[in-house]
């Protein structure tokens, strides 16, 4: 019974994606059908934790089936339930029916009705398998569902250039700190080999067992945890992208950045507490995570002009409290924290257009500007410490918080403009100097040759040094839509074939992830033939083709397209890429693993930028444009 509850937490959400797709003709039916699965999603969740209540609250761990199997590679669909899960499924049952709920009224006559419930449903499949899943893979495999659905509801009104562009801040955030994730899943492997399921980590780090890998290696593994724990929660030094994320709609708001979504990371910390807890110095880092973002988002709370940005920097301030839990070993007080703090932040997102609807009418009826500040009030509320110190202090740390401590401008300097750089060189470069450069890269299998001594894996590395100067040509253009995609191709297939050369027996693994990246390559081509011959509109600072509107058959294909090439659990490839890192590690070249997973990332966001470009905008605008050209 309760190994059927669990799959009902999956299939759930996507029978409702599918429902409305085919069935939503108009709001009514659409409200219908969503209050329907979301009742029916809701008493499954339910009967699943009173199953495991009466069980004895013992964790629950089921396989399905093995999705993919060869040699000592295995992927199985694996679940598993224990008090952590069962406290996060309790939330997204409480959250997910109220937001739905809400959605039916508030978004009444929006054009985006139904692309908004749909979107909406797929971020619910992502969360329960995120929460419900046995190993990190399963779990990267919600990840990536959960971010993708973040990307789509921040653009929601993509008429408006500012959500376009911040679906795009955000999406690289998340895809900079999928390397921490893809590269942890990948020493998971090279470290566990079978034990990598969550519910072996405890086992192997008992008292009494011998440790499981080295320090150096779990004190890296604990540090690439980190780093997706801060990018999904936004915790220092990535701070700054969540209050920009809530240009999309306030439902949208509350259930990612107010209440579930921005508690992944914490989710993700506590089911890897076994390997960062066994050490002093990986708590202590965590400890300074949360300690720094507290005092950031504190001060930058003061500063937001607007109630969404308050509420954004008072739930960064809770679970940068939450990670200075968990560094003391207070997962209990944790999970408490989390769920009063995500429907604390729930609420205050979704009667934040109320507080404003009535000031405004407060403004209107004293036909004046009101100070909250200057009220009768204010007399009994206490002085800040802020107001205690000298004026010069008070005026830097004023200037401190409205800057947002420069975290933005740190992270672009560090990951975003050397990657541009190097990117608009080699596109700036000559071709004969590209030839060069090129001829340079396999001039080791030129001295193979002459020596008489042939080791194919010593093509691996030239092929590896080349798919990154594709993918650093693909990220470093924004307008060239055709060049972009073939460089992303480019770069995919130099990775399968830097592994072949390292495993040529695993042909077999690398033809797998290729019939992901090809078909999904070939149909972004043919998507691209259909746009007008000009790519380029420099002269606008909007330049967006607004396919979504003149021809959502295409766009959709497209969104495909962009799907699978990056990996997305749709295709092949989402295995391939896992594969290829897995073989990649066991071989001498381990260090290629690496470069791989940052060149996967780096693709996703150059694919995402042109998805964008192409789909976004008005198409008012674009005409506009052609008029003016």
């Amino acid at each position: 019974m309760m190994d059927s509850l669990l799959l009902a937490c999956l299939f759930l959400p996507m029978l409702g994606i599918l429902m409305i797709a085919l069935f939503g003709n108009n709001e009514k039916k659409i409200a219908a059908l969503s209050f329907w699965i979301t009742h029916a999603m809701g008493l499954s969740i339910l009967t699943l934790l009173v199953l495991w209540a009466l069980g004895g609250f013992h964790a629950h761990e089921y396989e399905w089936f093995t999705l993919y199997e060869r040699g000592d590679y295995r992927f199985p669909i694996l679940f598993f339930l224990d008090r952590v899960g069962a406290v996060y499924l309790f939330a997204i049952w409480v959250v997910f029916s109220i937001i739905v709920r809400y959605c039916r009224n508030y978004l009444h006559r929006e054009s985006g009705y139904k692309r908004f419930f749909m979107t909406i449903f797929s971020f619910a499949l992502g969360l329960n398998m995120v929460v419900l899943a046995g190993s990190i893979d399963m779990l990267f495999a919600g990840w990536e569902i959960v971010g993708i659905s973040s990307f789509l509801l921040i653009a929601f009104y993509r008429h408006r250039v500012q959500p376009v562009r911040n679906a795009l801040r955000t999406y690289t955030i998340y895809r900079f700190c999928d390397i921490g994730l893809l590269l942890g899943a990948w020493m998971g492997h090279l470290l566990f080999h079978e034990s990598d399921h969550f519910s072996n980590l405890s086992v192997l780090f008992q008292d009494n067992a011998p440790a499981p890998a080295s320090y150096p290696a779990l004190m890296l593994m604990s540090l690439l945890i980190f780093i997706a724990a801060s990018g999904k929660s936004a915790q220092f030094p990535f701070c700054f992208w969540l209050p920009r994320a809530m240009e999309g709609p306030t439902p949208s708001s509350a259930i990612f950045y107010g209440a579930l979504s921005v508690h992944l990371g914490v989710f993700l910390l506590l089911r890897t507490a076994p390997i960062w807890s066994y050490h002093t110095l990986p708590r202590i880092a965590l400890f300074s995570i949360g300690f720094l973002t507290v005092i950031i988002a504190t001060l930058a709370e003061k500063t937001q002009s607007n109630i969404k940005g308050q509420v954004a920097y008072a739930s960064i301030t809770q679970v940068g409290l939450m990670f200075m839990e968990l560094a003391f070993g207070l997962e209990t007080l944790v999970l408490v924290h989390f769920l009063g703090n995500a429907f604390l932040r729930c609420y205050q997102l979704l009667v934040s257009p109320s507080i404003v609807a009535h000031m405004l009418r407060v403004e209107g009826a004293i036909d004046t500007n009101p100070d909250l500040k200057k009220s009768s009030m204010q007399s009994y509320l206490p002085v800040s410490i802020r107001d205690t110190l000298p004026e010069v202090i008070q005026n830097t740390l004023y200037v401190f918080a409205l800057q947002e401590g420069n975290l933005e401008l740190l992270v672009r300097s560090v990951l975003w403009t050397p990657l541009k750089k190097i990117g608009g060189t080699i596109n700036h470069a000559k071709l004969s100097l590209k030839i060069l450069i090129g001829a340079c890269l396999f001039m080791p299998l030129l001295l193979t040759v002459k020596t008489g001594v042939i080791d194919s894996s010593y093509l691996a590395v030239p092929l590896t040094l080349a798919m990154i100067l594709a993918s650093l040509s693909a990220f470093s253009q924004k307008h060239g839509f055709t060049a972009v995609w073939n460089a992303v191709a480019l770069s995919s297939l130099l990775a399968g074939s830097a592994v072949l050369f390292l495993h040529p027996a695993e042909w077999t693994d690398i033809a797998l992830f290729t019939t992901g990246i090809i078909p999904s390559w070939l149909l972004g081509i043919l998507v691209l033939r259909k746009l007008p011959k000009k790519e380029n509109f420099s002269d606008s600072p909007f330049a967006y083709r607004a396919m979504a509107e003149t021809n959502p058959g295409l766009s959709l294909l497209l969104f495909l397209s962009f799907l699978g090439l990056v990996g997305f659990p749709i295709t092949p490839a989402f295995i391939g890429e896992d594969l290829l890192l897995y073989h990649a590690s066991n071989h001498q070249y381990s260090w290629i693993a690496a470069l791989i997973a940052i060149c996967f990332v780096i693709n996703g966001i150059a694919a995402a930028r042109v998805f964008l470009r192409i789909c976004m905008g008005r198409p008012s605008e674009i005409c506009e444009v052609y008029q003016h050209e």
